[in-house]
């Protein structure tokens, strides 16, 4: 099923929030928000109203410790692929490059 950018953020957003035991109101302030407005906000990106600009989403992969991309992929294995990678040196990921390389040259 392929979702609009807003759609895809909003559910990914509503999903590392809840794993992270974090409200609204909590991470919007976390990130930068004021208080006043934290749980607005937050509700507007959750709900797909708004969408936030990158320095925003920046601050909210901060504060939920996930990768900006995690927000903008529409295949979830692709999101956790993404995840993961979070965790693995530099190494590892030239690792896991090289490896993604060899098993596309082998399929063409």
């Amino acid at each position: 099923m392929v979702r609009n950018n807003s759609n895809v953020f909003s559910m990914r957003l509503k999903i590392a929030r809840k794993a992270k035991k974090l409200s609204q109101e909590r991470l919007g302030i976390l990130a930068g928000i004021d208080e006043a407005s934290a749980s607005a906000r937050m509700n507007q990106y959750e709900t797909g109203k708004y969408a936030p600009d990158l320095l925003m989403v920046t601050k909210i992969a901060e504060v939920l410790e996930v990768p900006v991309g995690y927000f903008y992929t529409e295949n979830n294995l692709m999101a956790e692929i993404i995840m993961q990678l979070q965790f693995l040196t530099e190494v590892q990921h030239k690792e896991v490059l090289d490896f993604i390389h060899k098993t596309t040259q082998k399929n063409q």
